[in-house]
């Protein structure tokens, strides 16, 4: 048998799967190459490179680059071959009904309540309110009811993903590689895209902190509550959907 004949013969591979059926296979929209498994479509979906999608499983681009062209043979065993396509997919977060639903298997409705039942609960929990209010205070009457609470106050607003975030992180110290160190930690189980990772103009930086541009305030708290650092605002920036991470000396030195 030739090897062509072997890999046809050995080597079956994955399809993607959507709502709609099985055997549509989604097409990079850079052209680079079709995609082709589930896993290249999870990670095109993410809007992620191979090389961002690598560093946030903490695997070799080559390993990922084989689970997505479904080229198991690669791995020594398929022991391997499995544990690292659990640890790929955990990287890029899919939940269990984005599983099934990319292995084309049944995916369990989520239980809705008709309009009748919403009807039907909203006036027991009016009649229990009530009922609690005239236990409390049986003499108050109506038009002493203090008004409920204004409704002006907005919920806050979601954030984005953080793939979506771009983090550049400098080493504002002389000790080397304190800016790496804090980059795969930004990139890695954060999941942050990383951008530049250089050294600052200055090495005299004591604090770790994230600067931020106008607008950008709630990310860059949602980053500096995940490293345990300070934020500082920047006077000047377009881009709300970008971060800078200088790192002092207080996380180079490890403390």
């Amino acid at each position: 048998a030739t090897i062509l004949e072997l890999q046809e013969t050995w080597i079956v591979p994955m399809t993607f799967f959507s709502r709609e059926g099985r055997g549509t296979r989604p097409q990079n929209p850079e052209g680079c190459m079709e995609i082709t498994s589930p896993l290249g479509a999870v990670r095109m979906k993410r809007r992620l490179t191979l090389e961002e999608a690598a560093a946030r499983a903490r695997l070799e681009l080559d390993d990922v680059r084989a689970l997505e062209e479904n080229r198991i043979y690669r791995f020594p065993s398929v022991d391997e071959a499995l544990a690292a396509t659990l640890v790929y997919a955990t990287a890029l977060g899919i939940s269990e009904r984005e599983a099934r639903e990319l292995a084309g298997m049944p995916v369990p409705t989520r239980a809705r309540w008709s309009f009748r039942r919403w009807i039907v609960a909203a006036v027991l929990t009016l009649a229990a309110a009530a009922l609690l209010l005239f236990a409390v205070s049986p003499g108050l009457l109506p038009d002493r009811i203090a008004p409920a609470a204004s409704s002006s106050a907005e919920a806050p607003p979601k954030l984005p993903p953080p793939w979506e975030i771009r983090v550049d992180v400098y080493n504002g110290t002389g000790i080397p590689n304190a800016a790496t160190k804090i980059a795969n930690e930004v990139g890695g189980p954060l999941a942050y895209r990383i951008g530049n990772v250089e050294n600052a103009k200055r090495t005299d930086y004591l604090v770790t902190r994230v600067y931020y541009p106008p607008g950008a305030d709630a990310i860059a708290q949602r980053l500096a509550g995940q490293l345990g650092v300070g934020v500082t605002a920047l006077p000047s920036g377009g881009d709300r959907n970008r971060l800078v991470v200088i790192v002092g000396s207080d996380r180079a030195r490890g403390t």
